[in-house]
């Protein structure tokens, strides 16, 4: 296979696509290089298809290599293991544009992987690795409506900027991903400070105009080496056997459709199901069992049809929702915090049958997350966690570690309240706040963030603002559409886009947004947009008539804080050789035996000279703070101290001037007249008024009890 390379002047950055010397058993594959960045991009199809599934087996992977930026991985085992919340993300992000673009039936398993092998920061490999998916699917024999591309969008002193550098983005308001075709944007993922829906609509088709010079740039290598698409085999179902069905059911899933309740609504509408399904079963009892399950799917099939387009013909034709609320009505609100009383802020967000308790818990900074990836950014002190339990939704299902789900909601809900986060300095806290879903009937991730800005200010965290999130929806039929606010279980499930806006009353925080069409146009996300920031704002009352400000205090329960400055040179007598001297510092004033005990202070030492106490008694705070400081404090040449003799030599005694702090006094110094010896002036524990003569050859201190009696 002939070496075929394709370059692309980027907005000043060269884009290089390889193809044929690398991978060549994959389908499709690329080397794709942004600058230094190198992502191989690989996309597989399986040879046979599970038509009878009711799913599109599609699985993308964005796997980090830490050789890629010089690092070896931590821990014991040295190698990569599970994805970092970051590369899930990644692949995420990767899928959400691309899944929509498949064929409606097509069911043969495909892998798109993408390997990073080399990263520059200023080079988005993220970016690089969606431009790389799109292009080894497209030009591979696998049937994708593509070609589609993805780019970042910031704006730096009111310009925006594709694909900001790290140094940019520190200075951007906006930080946006955005992705589409050629014809329209059909994935969104934003955080922002705050920006209003004007500003954000502009970047998003800013964006786009920059997409549309990816899809152009791909266009040119799909025709210079693109496969054939394959032929792939689907389930035939004829007109004649969906009128067969529709006759049976339509008049019945109709009413089941209108009835409110979403557990009612549920049991009904499979109630119909199930009695189609049984009917078919036992007049076909004589086939053999393939052809019984091909059938039993082929009527399961036409009946999500027939609900799927009389769901659409309520809400767009009818104008009627599926619980009866107006297209701009939330549905009801309600309230509560302080609901656990040990925790350090805790609050209850309903909306209709989907619930939140977010829970807020302070740490001292030390507890920050290491993060083990590919960025530049190697901590952070404000996370936000999403938990999704099934019984959530009436049912049972997989318990374990986070899923792509919950790590993409936990994400989502961290960039909205990441916006109003206090800085370190003005609340020197670790910050995490976890989600629990209760219940659930769909925009979890936006209750997640009422709860959660509740729980932060019931926590005394002083944000700059409260945030609140809303989804919203979009239903189509033909060039007819309806957009709905505050969309629950089935409008999303059943309709054409999720778009999730969060923010406070002055603009946007967050942005997310999915498709199942082909993209959207820019009216639709205006109307959606203005549409959104009329429920936040009242989500907000709502939320502020709870609690409107954040608490002047954290709870009792909290870690109380205590800062001051240190001269940076003195840290490494604070914490002494081998850690000893902090080790003692923490176990005297906690009155502990070990720094792992769960009453033990603790102090976190910064290398500007910062030192940050945390414990929830102010006593040991203070107790902490003044034998740090009796430490680091400096003795003055030619002042007058009380001092207590803690050891008596022949030449002299040492004397304590405050914890931490020793010097001699030579038995020459001890008196006017001449010492014979030293016990003959002081004795162990005297006090004694000393003053400070300087140090000697050793660098001890050296004090005067003869200059102070002068």
């Amino acid at each position: 296979m002939e070496k075929k390379i394709f370059e692309l002047d980027f907005r000043g950055r060269k884009i290089v696509v390889e193809h044929g010397e690398v991978a060549k058993q994959a389908h499709g594959a690329v080397l794709v290089r942004y600058g230094d960045t190198v992502i191989l991009s690989t996309a597989v199809v399986s040879k046979n298809a599970n038509i009878l599934s009711d799913f599109f087996p599609l699985m993308v992977l964005y796997q980090e290599k830490l050789y890629s930026v010089g690092k070896i991985p931590g821990g014991f085992i040295k190698r990569e293991g599970r994805p970092t919340d970051a590369a899930t993300l990644a692949a995420r992000m990767i899928d959400r544009p691309m899944r929509p673009l498949f064929p409606e039936g097509f069911r043969n398993e495909v892998q798109i992987v993408n390997t990073v092998l080399s990263v520059e920061q200023d080079n988005s490999p993220e970016i690089t690795a969606l431009l790389g998916s799109s292009i080894a699917t497209c030009i591979s024999k696998i049937p994708f409506d593509g070609p589609i591309a993805g780019v970042k969008v910031g704006r730096v002193d009111g310009e925006f900027v594709i694909n900001p550098t790290p140094e940019q983005v520190e200075k951007s308001d906006i930080d946006l991903t955005v992705a589409g075709t050629k014809y329209a944007i059909n994935m969104v993922e934003s955080s922002a400070k705050q920006v209003s829906e004007d500003d954000m609509l502009e970047a998003l088709m800013f964006g786009h105009e920059a997409i549309k010079e990816l899809v152009a740039f791909q266009e040119e290598i799909i025709e210079a080496i693109g496969e054939e698409k394959m032929e792939y085999e689907t389930l035939e179902i004829t007109d004649e056997f969906k009128e067969e069905i529709s006759n049976l059911c339509k008049e019945e899933l109709d009413k089941a459709l209108r009835i409110k309740d979403k557990l009612e609504k549920y049991a009904a509408i499979d109630k119909v199901k199930e009695e189609v399904v049984t009917k078919y079963e036992a007049e076909n009892s004589e086939l053999k069992d393939k052809e019984l399950n091909e059938l039993l799917t082929k009527v399961k099939l036409v009946l999500e049809e027939i609900e799927y387009e009389l769901f659409r013909r309520i809400v767009v034709k009818e104008k009627t929702r599926a619980d009866g609320r107006s297209m701009t009505e939330i549905r009801p609100l309600s309230t509560d915090i302080d609901i656990l009383p040990r925790t350090h802020g805790s609050a209850l967000f309903t909306r209709g049958q989907t619930q939140s308790l977010s829970i807020t818990t302070l740490g001292a900074l030390g507890e920050h997350q290491i993060l083990d990836g590919l960025s530049l950014e190697d901590e952070k002190r404000f996370m936000l966690h999403y938990n999704f339990p099934q019984f959530s939704v009436g049912e049972t299902g997989r318990y374990g570690s986070p899923g792509r789900r919950e790590i993409g909601h936990g994400a989502l809900g961290e960039k909205a309240l990441l916006q109003v986060i206090p800085s370190e300095d003005e609340f020197p806290y670790t910050i995490r706040v976890v989600s629990e879903i209760l219940e659930s009937n769909g925009s979890s991730s936006q209750a997640s963030i009422c709860a959660g800005c509740m729980s932060l200010m019931a926590a005394g965290v002083p944000i700059k603002a409260p945030v609140a999130g809303i989804a919203m929806g979009l239903i189509t039929d033909g060039d007819d559409y309806t957009i709905l606010t505050d969309i629950q279980g089935m409008e999303d499930h059943l309709g054409d886009m999720d778009f999730k806006v969060a923010g406070t009353r002055d603009g946007i925080c967050a942005l997310q947004m999915d498709i199942k069409i082909k993209g959207i146009t820019k009216q639709i996300l205006k109307e959606a947009l203005a549409q959104a920031k009329d429920a936040r704002m009242e989500i907000l009352d709502v939320i502020q008539k709870q609690i409107a400000e954040p608490r002047k205090e954290v709870s009792k329960y909290a870690p109380k804080t205590l800062t001051f400055m240190i001269k940076p040179e003195k840290i490494k007598d604070v914490i002494g050789k081998g850690g000893e001297m902090i080790t003692k510092i923490i176990c005297e004033a906690s009155n502990v035996t070990s720094v792992s005990d769960i009453n033990a202070v603790k102090v976190d030492l910064e290398d500007d000279g910062r030192v940050i106490i945390y414990h929830s008694d102010q006593e040991i705070i203070d107790k902490t703070a003044e034998m740090i400081k009796n430490i680091v404090r400096e003795v003055e040449e030619g002042k007058i101290y009380t001092a207590k003799v803690v050891a008596i030599e022949e030449f002299g005694c040492f004397v304590q001037v405050w914890p931490g702090c020793e010097g001699l006094v030579h038995i020459s110094k001890l008196s006017k007249e001449r010492v014979e010896k030293t016990e003959d002036v002081v004795k162990l524990g005297d006090e004694i008024i000393v003053k400070a003569i300087g140090t000697d050859k050793k660098g001890r201190l050296n004090f005067s009890r003869k200059d102070a009696m002068n």
